[in-house]
């Protein structure tokens, strides 16, 4: 096969699963709320001035740019997704080919396509799979390019992918260091100018990022919600050290057994780069205190090229004959796209639409029903701001989790102190006519104790439901 075949097969499989859930409300609530940042920023507010959340700036130009062309788009927002996916899957391929054959680098890269689609929220666009789509391709560069624009390009999508998920600075900072090792003791690789280049492309799209805030006078605003917050967060949420363990155990155990059989050459440069990006994410979940199952798209395509190396090395020792019931089980593991297909239409079928979902459904109630949307309140489903044309109630509501987030509340300012001063703003002195909630679900976090009793109580004494759309319960505020 040509690479563009490769390609081809890529995007027909990629669109294939992640077609039914273009037009899904939303799939993750952290894609909800990169949207309401980026349609803010489209609107003209550079990010952290009108909304708030905790993502380095280039998440929500991703979003801003898609709707500055396309307008509030689901289908455009999935789409570019889906390109994202094909992007990384391709450039894994491509990394994998370096060391095996074609044909188990393309099974390497549909892998890629399935860690990246399915099991968990990811069939929607993540923060993760934007910085991986730049990420992969750098890592490319490296391989294969020598010359100085090509290393140059490497740290450009190198700093594009730390200002989009700003941990991924301890595996671009871990790679510096190799590619420093490199150019004092393997010369025929890469010298001392290049590992230069590669730091000042990452530099340049940092300050890129700074630049609109500095013309703005407002650099303490990037300084404060990209650097501060996030170090102040990761003390704050951290997880115990059990569940952290199991991927490092995982890893940990792959690596050893590959080493001993020698299936794995660490003498091999490929494989050296992909071990040290691999070591740099791991680190970074380490610093971080917390894995959450999408996280693990950082971690996914360089540590299948190593697993893909050792199957396919233990093919060849052993050639197994594989059974041919295989194929069936393969075309299985979509098995969650093959369920929102069916809901698709079954949903066109009932409601007269493809679209479908709460965020769509109780905004589209509201409407029809001539509700107030003044400092209307979704607890969840607050893709419906989006879609109502309107903004959350207060900065700190902009994700429904951050209400809670009180240790950030300094980083943008906000003259309420903690989560239960931030809640009686709202619900006492905003007091929203409308407010939605999840039916039968806990409204914040089960740790949020004292919250959840304050809002539970105020809702029971001041609301009443009005209607219950799907599973989105409305609340109107008795007189």
């Amino acid at each position: 096969m040509k690479n563009t075949s490769v390609f081809l097969i890529f995007s027909f499989i990629t669109f294939f699963i992640r077609f039914p859930f273009f037009f899904r409300d939303y799939v993750d609530r952290d894609e909800s709320t990169f949207i309401l940042l980026g349609q803010s920023w489209a609107n003209g507010f550079l990010p952290y001035t009108q909304l708030w959340d905790l993502k380095p700036p280039l998440t929500f130009a991703f979003f801003a740019s898609i709707i500055s062309v396309f307008g509030k788009s689901f289908i455009a927002i999935r789409f570019t997704g889906a390109l994202l996916v094909i992007i990384t899957a391709y450039f894994t391929y491509k990394i994998a080919h370096t060391t095996i054959p074609k044909r188990a680098s393309v099974i390497i890269g549909i892998c890629c396509i399935f860690l990246l689609s399915l099991f968990g929220s990811l069939q929607g666009v993540m923060s993760e799979h934007i910085c991986i789509a730049f990420f992969v391709p750098a890592l490319y560069i490296l391989f294969t390019k020598k010359s100085t624009i090509y290393i140059f390009l490497a740290g450009i999508l190198m700093g594009a992918t730390v200002m989009v998920k700003l941990n991924m600075a301890f595996p671009i900072l871990f790679i510096g260091i190799f590619l420093l090792y490199e150019s004092f003791f393997s010369k025929k690789n890469i010298n001392l100018i290049h590992v230069l280049l590669f730091g000042i492309g990452v530099v340049t799209v940092i300050l890129a990022t700074i630049l609109p805030y500095y013309l703005s006078d407002q650099t303490l605003v990037w300084w404060r919600s990209v650097i501060l917050a996030p170090l102040e967060y990761t003390e704050a949420r951290r997880y115990s050290i059990f569940k952290l363990a199991p991927i490092f155990i995982i890893t940990g155990l792959f690596l050893i057994y590959a080493f001993k059989t020698k299936y794995l050459n660490f003498k091999n440069r490929t494989e050296q780069l992909l071990l040290v990006a691999i070591s740099g994410v791991l680190f970074s979940f380490v610093k971080g205190g917390r894995i959450n199952g999408h996280y693990l798209i950082q971690l996914h395509p360089m540590l299948l090229i190593l697993v893909g190396i050792v199957i396919y090395n233990l093919i060849l020792q052993y050639k197994p004959k594989l059974p041919a019931y295989l194929a069936f089980i393969v075309l299985l593991i979509p098995a969650e796209s093959y369920l929102e297909y069916a809901n698709v239409i079954n949903n066109k079928y009932k409601k007269g639409t493809f679209f479908n979902g709460e965020g769509f459904s109780a905004p589209q109630f509201i409407l029809e029903n001539n509700l107030e949307t003044k400092n209307i309140l979704f607890f969840e489903y607050h893709i419906g701001y989006w879609n109502l044309n309107t903004l959350p109630p207060t900065t700190a509501s902009t994700h429904p989790s951050n209400i809670c987030r009180d240790e950030l509340f300094s980083f943008f300012n906000n003259p309420r102190k903690n989560s239960i001063e931030e809640l009686q703003f709202i619900m006492e002195e905003l007091q929203p006519k409308t407010v939605v909630i999840r039916k039968n679900r806990r409204i914040l976090d089960k740790k949020e104790i004292e919250e959840n009793e304050y809002i539970d109580a105020y809702l029971a004494q001041h609301y009443k439901l009005l209607a219950t759309v799907d599973n989105a319960e409305i609340l109107q505020r008795l007189e």
